[in-house]
């Protein structure tokens, strides 16, 4: 399978592991920080140059965004892990099959998604008690922003394919430029045109399609199984009932992880304005942290899907711990960094000392303990590389959000505190990882096995 695209790509199957995980990794991790640091400038704008009810109302539409989205993106990675091990069985015929239902299953996603998100917004942000002085913009945000979903989706579907083929550096350069036009936009929106998030929105929107046409134009010009033809675009029912088995419990999870941080935003949402305002200014902080946690996610899923395919056994018991162990140093560093420098940090998105004082709280339970979440990530990240996508998801949807929801119904009443509140995050990582950990030991014991080859031929 080899092509002029090969100095992108990275072989997971032979030569130097560790190196070779570093190499993949850092990409993701760049455009885990550039996409962050969007984001950031996003709320940075609206801080700065617009009432913190601006900034509250895009903050109250994160959990509710993940919850409709989380479903289609978690087919991503049911693309993501047929592509990488078809691509190590060096099967090009059905890495094509595989790409070329992605791509189609995207533009139908998208468009259906930006349905539901028109439809649900208010009823929704009703139900999560968005406060009145706030639910106007959250609606008009979430309505323009959904209007984008369909190059949102056809970004996420085509990076998940060159991902699995080991390509991490062009997603990051487009994403770089997209990035920068998005930054440019929002100045020119919200201090030119003063439309706060409407104008946020519509700049995300515009930059996702730039992103979106970038990524389809490379896979138009590949020289390798992985080339998309818009003549061989159509939905194989193989593939994709196989996408939905591996991505669609993904997607489930991340579903129910957004209800249960729904659940949570309601009670931040208690506390009114300020403390809604300074919650999403340390979760936009909180996402340069994660991106240790979702970066080895992201490269466990790919070399452990590869390796599959290759059968090559040893490495994908390497490349686990490997990747847990970069996760979690990772996470610590960049979570007690950020936590030292946290007053100063939080004051860049509002200086109100009040907002400070709520974000402060957040970060001082989560930045502490954010390596659990990253063990928690590559350990789920290497049951799916693996085929394993329905038990994880009901360890998680138990271990996490069923008991996030339980604890702010029974012992966050109690002691009604916001440090009481953000508990619930780190007692939920670690449940959910040990779980998960003693799942995934008992699948690598049996991997010598014939029925742990490479996904059943189409």
């Amino acid at each position: 399978m080899a092509g002029a695209g090969n100095k992108y790509q990275i072989d997971m199957c032979r030569g130097p592991l560790f190196g070779k995980i570093v190499l993949f990794s850092v990409p993701l991790m760049l455009s885990g920080i550039l996409q962050l640091l969007f984001n950031a400038a996003d709320l940075v704008v609206i801080g700065r140059f617009a009432p913190h009810e601006a900034i509250a109302a895009v903050g109250a539409t994160s959990s509710l965004t993940g919850l409709i989205i989380n479903v289609f993106i978690g087919l991503s990675i049911g693309t993501n892990v047929l592509v990488a091990n078809y691509y190590g069985a060096k099967e090009r015929r059905n890495v094509s099959r595989t790409v070329h239902t992605a791509i189609l299953t995207a533009i139908i996603g998208g468009i259906f998604l930006t349905g539901a998100g028109v439809v649900l917004a208010r009823p929704l942000l009703t139900l999560m008690g968005t406060p009145d002085n706030v639910l106007d913009k959250a609606c008009l945000y979430m309505w323009v922003y959904f209007s984008g979903m369909p190059f949102i989706m056809l970004y996420n579907f085509g990076s998940a394919i060159m991902r699995a083929v080991g390509d991490t550096r062009r997603p990051l350069y487009f994403l770089l430029f997209a990035g920068i036009v998005n930054v440019a936009l929002n100045l020119f929106f919200v201090l030119v045109f003063h439309m706060d998030v409407a104008g946020v929105a519509l700049a995300t929107v515009i930059a996702q399609g730039i992103a979106a046409w970038l990524v389809l134009r490379c896979l138009g010009q590949a020289r390798d199984a992985c080339r998309l033809r818009r003549r061989n675009l159509r939905i194989d029912p193989v593939i994709l009932k196989r996408m939905l088995w591996i991505g669609l419990p993904a997607g489930i999870q991340g579903m129910f992880f957004s209800i249960s941080n729904i659940t949570i935003q309601s009670s931040v949402n208690s506390f009114g304005s300020l403390a809604m305002a300074g919650n999403t200014a340390t979760s936009s902080l909180e996402g340069f942290v994660y991106i240790g946690s979702n970066a080895f996610h992201q490269t466990v899923v790919s070399f452990v899907g590869q390796n599959l395919g290759g059968g090559r056994y040893d490495r994908i018991r390497r490349s686990i711990l490997y990747c847990m162990a970069c996760s979690s140093v990772v996470c610590l560093v960049m979570g007690f960094g950020f936590l030292l420098d946290g007053r100063r940090l939080l004051a860049v998105y509002n200086s109100n000392p009040e907002v400070i004082a709520w974000g402060m709280l957040r970060m001082k339970v989560l930045f502490t303990t954010y390596f659990l979440c990253g063990m928690m990530d590559v350990v789920s990240g290497a049951l799916r590389g693996l085929g394993h996508s329905v038990m994880p998801a009901v360890i998680t949807l138990i271990g996490v959000c069923v008991l996030r929801v339980v604890w702010v119904c029974t012992v966050f009443p109690l002691h009604p505190t916001m440090g009481n509140l953000m508990l619930s995050y780190p007692i939920t990582w670690a449940v959910t990882a040990a779980a998960n950990g003693l799942y995934l030991y008992w699948v690598c014991r049996r991997l010598s096995r014939p029925e742990y080859g490479v996904v059943k031929r189409a």
